[in-house]
């Protein structure tokens, strides 16, 4: 085959590639928001209303959770990473971890807690 031939079947190739990418990380925007610590529900927030959730585990743990603008973040926390916070406001896709004080914030578009999960 000739050059030009492999340089069109590799754009192609390139550009599909990257399409079905952006079409996987694309992110759906949920209704709730379902906070887990030390593997319990503790709390299904409503994204739709804008307020402010603490969370003190009794090993010490400290988190302030936020809703704003149909977004959720974890605004305040007294781990030593901060990762959590670093993930910044989020209306859906992968969850918010905070794993030293072992919190977890899931998306949902259900905002009871169903029988499987808790």
């Amino acid at each position: 085959m000739k050059t030009r031939t492999w340089i069109l079947l590799l754009s192609a190739l390139l550009i599909l590639s990257l399409a079905g990418s952006l079409l996987s990380l694309r992110q759906s925007q949920a209704a709730y928001a379902r906070i887990t610590s030390h593997g319990r529900v503790i709390a299904v927030l409503d994204l739709a209303v804008d307020q402010e959730y603490t969370v003190d585990t009794p090993q010490g743990g400290h988190n302030v959770i936020t809703v704003r603008d149909g977004s959720i973040a974890v605004t305040q926390a007294n781990c030593p990473d901060g990762y959590c916070m670093a993930r910044g406001y989020c209306s859906g896709g992968m969850q918010i971890v905070c794993l030293p004080n072992r919190l977890t914030i899931q998306f949902s578009d259900q905002g009871q807690i169903d029988g499987v999960s808790g």
